[in-house]
């Protein structure tokens, strides 16, 4: 084994870190708190975080673009650029500011700069561990799910303070996690050609098939994932963006926000658990899983909203979140499965352009419950979405 090879463990924690402070983009369920006193709507809110995603999946593609061009370093410094200048352009926002300023800095440019990193981190690190690659991309897309929790739970306790307020935590974090990025920029990097990596025991060698990403769209398979994800993370990212709201129409009141936090922190949970799932089971066992999984939990929120159940309700909020946990860790387990390692950056993010259709789903829901004034009609599409993927997903083949 490579002398490389012994600190890819290292290479695996540092990209856990740089996910975790990443995962801001997730908690515009909280975060969003500030902006809900200057007049704008719930609809023109959640627009907010279609674009953010929109822009992520655009970052992540121009990265996977430029993957041959640039190196990780140059990348994660724009990155870093990016994310930084727009949390802390929106800092400066106040009554008289247009809502465009908050579309622009947190939506594009922070948007845009997390999408790069995530690329970027997800692809380098990944190259490290052809062996496991469940465990390696879970583990990353955990902390990247996990990272909105914890920085929810610190926002909301900073936002209290007369002493900090909104808009010195929304500088501190414009700092600290372009900081996080440029000591990146530093240590993230792809290994050389030729190294030799572990083979576990018991399991086959790692594939050498790679195709170019030219070869990719052409095949059924690609595009059968593309609609399957597509509807997987529509139902995970409208339970993400609206936690709180749905929370309160379910009844919460104490530790709402908290509790509203709790779908990310099952997001992640679902991101390491589909990952380990993946390296023991395979590709067919994972796909009747995550079928399974957002149909449950697309079923139960129903059933909750129907009954007023706040248990029943609750339960189906979490479960969602679980199931969007598994959509980025198996999308990039198929990736690297059914292409190969060779051109990853760039086939995960043209798969992980999934995102931009599947981001204004929370939007259409915000303006379906501004309508009918509640969330049943949106769970009820979300349910019947979960059986339209169940069905493209049975047919899905390493074709």
């Amino acid at each position: 084994m490579d002398k490389s090879v012994k600190f890819r463990w290292l290479r695996l924690a540092l990209g856990v870190v740089v996910l975790l402070f990443s995962g801001i983009i997730y908690a515009w369920s909280t975060i969003r708190k500030p902006f809900m006193d200057f007049g704008w709507s719930e609809p023109k809110l959640l627009l907010n975080f279609t674009i953010t995603m929109c822009l992520f999946c655009i970052g992540g593609f121009i990265s996977g673009l430029l993957s041959k061009k640039l190196s990780p370093a140059i990348r994660l410094i724009a990155a870093a650029v990016l994310t930084s200048a727009g949390l802390i352009l929106v800092s400066f926002i106040n009554g008289d500011s247009s809502i465009a300023v908050l579309y622009i800095g947190y939506g594009i440019m922070m948007g845009a700069g997390v999408g790069i990193v995530y690329n970027v981190v997800i692809s380098a690190t990944n190259s490290w561990f052809p062996d496991r690659k469940g465990l390696s991309s879970g583990a990353l897309m955990m902390a990247f799910g996990l990272g909105a929790f914890f920085i929810g739970l610190i926002t909301d306790k900073l936002f209290g303070m007369e002493s900090f307020g909104w808009e010195k935590t929304y500088r501190l974090f414009g700092i600290l996690i372009g900081a996080v990025m440029l000591i990146a920029a530093v240590f993230v990097k792809f290994p050389k050609a030729g190294t030799v990596f572990p083979v576990r025991a018991g399991k086959r060698a790692v594939s050498t098939v790679n195709y170019e990403t030219r070869e990719v769209i052409k095949r059924s398979s690609f595009w059968m994932l593309f609609v399957f994800f597509m509807l997987f993370a529509a139902v995970g990212s409208t339970a993400i963006a609206d936690a709180k709201n749905m929370m309160g129409d379910l009844g919460v009141v104490e530790g709402i926000t908290a509790v509203a936090l709790l779908v990310p922190v099952c997001n992640s949970l679902g991101r390491i658990a589909s990952g380990l799932f993946f390296d023991a089971f395979g590709l067919r066992k994972t796909q009747y899983l995550t079928s399974s999984v957002v149909i449950a939990a697309t079923g139960i929120s129903l059933i909750g909203f129907i009954t007023g159940s706040t248990a029943v309700g609750i339960a189906g909020l979490l479960i969602c979140g679980f199931s969007y946990g598994f959509a980025p860790t198996v999308s990039a387990a198929f990736t690297a499965e059914f292409y190969g390692l060779k051109n990853f950056a760039l086939n995960f993010s043209l798969l992980n352009l999934i995102l931009i259709p599947a981001s204004f789903a929370p939007t259409l829901s915000g303006m379906l419950v501004s309508s009918s004034g509640s969330y049943i009609p949106t769970f009820a599409i979300l349910t019947g979405i979960s059986f339209v993927g169940l069905l493209i997903n049975l047919n899905i083949r390493r074709l």
